[in-house]
């Protein structure tokens, strides 16, 4: 090979290693849309998660899930102090049942539509990549459905909440251990301008 040759090769695959370096950073980091989403879809870093918390201090604010929310409000959603910075509801093994843990969240969002009748949520329900795609979609759709229930009983109108199941097809978290597991069993709430 020449050195023309292999001096634009070498460049080619060092272009090609750097852009794989760069999605699986961004991936990791959740603060890309490297996936090709459509803006307001969830992704890995929505929030921090493991606790139930929202933002976490000392990183940018993240408005994705924010774009319906009014911009004088947006802070009340990334401040980790407030329980409407919690905007992901993590679930157990196989369940649609909302632990208890996550109670407070619920109610502020329920509260907060009540407030804002002209703010729309849409709650996207996701499961870790375990069972058939059928399966998965039916418990995506039943942990949402169960969220919108306990929003609305909160003060939201059911008018004001749509859902939808992404099943597997979503992680947060690409992994097959416990813990990526964890993260995957989710609904995210998001706050969007087109209902």
């Amino acid at each position: 090979m020449d050195q023309v040759s292999f001096g634009t090769t070498r460049r080619a695959l060092l272009a090609v290693a750097l852009i794989a370096t760069g999605v699986s950073l961004a991936a990791c980091g959740g603060n890309k849309n490297v996936r090709g989403d459509a803006p307001g879809m969830p992704q890995a870093g929505i929030n921090n998660g493991d606790q139930g918390q929202g933002m976490g201090s000392g990183r940018d604010i993240d408005v994705r899930g924010l774009e319906g929310i009014p911009e004088e409000d947006r802070h009340l959603f990334t401040d980790p102090n407030n329980p409407l910075s919690t905007r992901t509801v993590y679930f157990d093994l196989d369940s649609s049942a909302i632990p208890s843990r996550f109670s407070q969240a619920i109610q502020a969002h329920g509260q907060y539509l009540a407030n804002h009748p002209d703010v729309h949520l849409r709650l996207e329900g996701n499961t870790d990549e375990r069972g058939t795609r059928e399966y998965n979609v039916a418990l995506g759709e039943r942990r949402a459905d169960s969220v919108k229930q306990a929003v609305v009983l909160s003060g939201a109108s059911a008018g004001q909440i749509s859902t939808i199941s992404y099943g597997e097809e979503r992680p947060a978290v690409l992994g097959q251990d416990a813990g990526s597991y964890d993260k995957n069993r989710r609904v995210d709430f998001i706050y969007t301008n087109n209902y």
